[in-house]
């Protein structure tokens, strides 16, 4: 049995803060005492981490990442074992990345390719949701077969025809399974249809730049297909997660949704929240670093999400986490907006960014973990192996220096990818050591962790239905 005893700290999670010691045995958190008193004094460990001055906090859960994703003739350039090290260098100590069917194929060759290209390879913990790009009577019949195997979301896109696309009839076809089996729906919810119209309208006209990603990607495509995923859904009666929403009036949309009691639930993005349509209009091409769908909007949109995320009609803040670098990908849409992959670094980035949003006032200690902890342990059926400090809970552990300032920026990130989208931003508050399952991956900023030590973690349903 070995057991690490963390000392000195101010304990954060999603419910409480307390100046308590953390035991850790054998992976596991054993127990959690007062600090100074007769329990925790008279505890002994082979290793003690001193956490004076410093938060403790669950590991981050980041819910939507895609390492290896094939896109627009290329492919994303973290694999798992750099993005799950990036990840852990960020304080997150679970991703959960997006399995692929391809079109003509079984929803099974895609996830085992998926795990496949996970297995040996991830720093830390990992699962999985499955994109359904072809959703058809065979693969509807396997839907049942995965949530059996701790596979128990799926994605589906109203956007990108032939390649991710569904259409309103498959989307119900797919809702009504996921209803009668616990399964959750994800949603990609922008018109496509529509979109490709204005893409084709645009390059006639001669608007290539990446600025004008954006401008055809419009706000109310975004909110119109919200409210038709929600009304399938009420039709289904299937609950949905609008993911990487961007858009104040497709927040618009949740929040009246929710209203009515519906099981609908959002998440949105450090991107949405820190960056905006200034960033796509930067020159000399460097706005195709910013290049991601649902786009970057114009900074008024900024309010209405934290607004969202103060109330909770939004839920989680994940990465989307799909890097393209500069030269030699995002590069293949110069010229040409629509053939810029789209994606953006920031697995490494999103604790971080959440706490300078606290030192800033837009969201407390508690609301930042249980965001990017809590809640998405709780959505995705990992809670509370994950997403919290308590005991029988997996010891994914970081210790936080609150008061350290750093500047973000590509010279010093561990993506693996030659730009960040944050670069030059000083934020307060770095990842100063980190456990994954009781094993220290980052040490006093250095890395100790190996490729391999990550396993795969089969998912319950979603919590906020049962």
């Amino acid at each position: 049995m070995t057991r690490t005893l963390i000392r000195g700290g101010l304990v954060v999670t999603a419910s409480d803060e307390l100046h308590a010691d953390v035991l850790v045995e054998d992976g596991r958190i054993a127990a959690l005492a007062a600090r100074g008193s007769d329990t925790a004094a008279g505890w002994t460990a082979d290793r003690v981490l001193d956490a004076t001055d410093r938060y403790v906090l669950p590991g981050g859960v980041d819910a939507h990442t895609h390492m290896e994703l094939p896109f627009g003739g290329t492919f994303a350039s973290d694999t798992f074992e750099t993005g799950t090290r990036a990840a852990a260098w960020g304080g997150t100590t679970t991703i959960v990345d997006f399995a692929v069917q391809s079109v003509g194929r079984s929803l099974r060759e895609g996830l085992d390719t998926w795990y496949a290209k996970a297995d040996g390879n991830c720093a830390v913990d990992y699962a999985f949701h499955m994109i359904m790009s072809d959703v058809n009577e065979a693969t509807l019949r396997e839907m049942p077969k995965l949530v059996e195997e701790g596979i128990t979301s799926f994605k589906l896109f109203m956007a990108y025809p032939g390649v991710f696309y569904s259409d309103d009839g498959q989307i119900l076809r797919a809702m009504q399974v996921a209803g009668g089996t616990g399964g959750l729906i994800m949603m990609h919810a922008e018109n496509g249809i529509a979109i490709d119209v204005l893409v084709e309208q645009a390059l006639a006209r001669g608007e290539t730049d990446p600025r004008f990603h954006g401008e055809v990607r419009k706000a109310l495509l975004e909110a119109e297909a919200t409210h038709r995923a929600i009304q399938l859904s009420r039709v289904a009666g299937s609950p949905l997660y609008v993911v990487h929403v961007s858009a104040e009036e497709a927040l618009a949309e949740l929040a009246a949704a929710r209203d009515l009691g519906l099981p609908v639930f959002g998440e949105t993005c450090p991107q949405y929240l820190f960056l905006s349509t200034d960033n796509l209009a930067e020159p000399d091409f460097e706005g195709s670093k910013y290049v991601c769908s649902t786009p970057l909007r114009p900074k008024e949109h900024q309010a209405a999400l934290w607004r969202g995320l103060r109330t909770n009609d939004l839920q989680v803040v994940s990465t989307d986490h799909c890097p393209f670098c500069f030269t030699g990908q995002k590069e293949l849409g110069r010229g040409d907006f629509s053939k810029i992959p789209n994606g953006l670094p920031g697995v490494e980035n999103r604790m971080d960014l959440l706490h300078q949003a606290v030192v800033d006032g837009h969201i407390s200690r508690r609301r930042w973990i249980e965001i990017a902890c809590a809640t998405p342990a709780r959505m995705f059926g990992l809670y509370p192996q994950k997403g919290t400090i308590a005991p029988g809970a997996d010891a994914d552990v970081v210790i936080y220096d609150p008061h350290a300032t750093q500047v973000l920026s590509a010279e010093t990130h561990h993506m693996n990818v030659d730009y960040s989208a944050y670069e030059g931003k000083t934020v307060t508050g770095q990842v100063e050591t980190v456990l994954s399952r009781g094993e220290v991956v980052i040490d006093g900023r250095k890395y100790t962790g190996r490729a391999g030590h990550g396993t795969f973690v089969p998912r319950a349903t979603c919590q906020y239905l049962s």
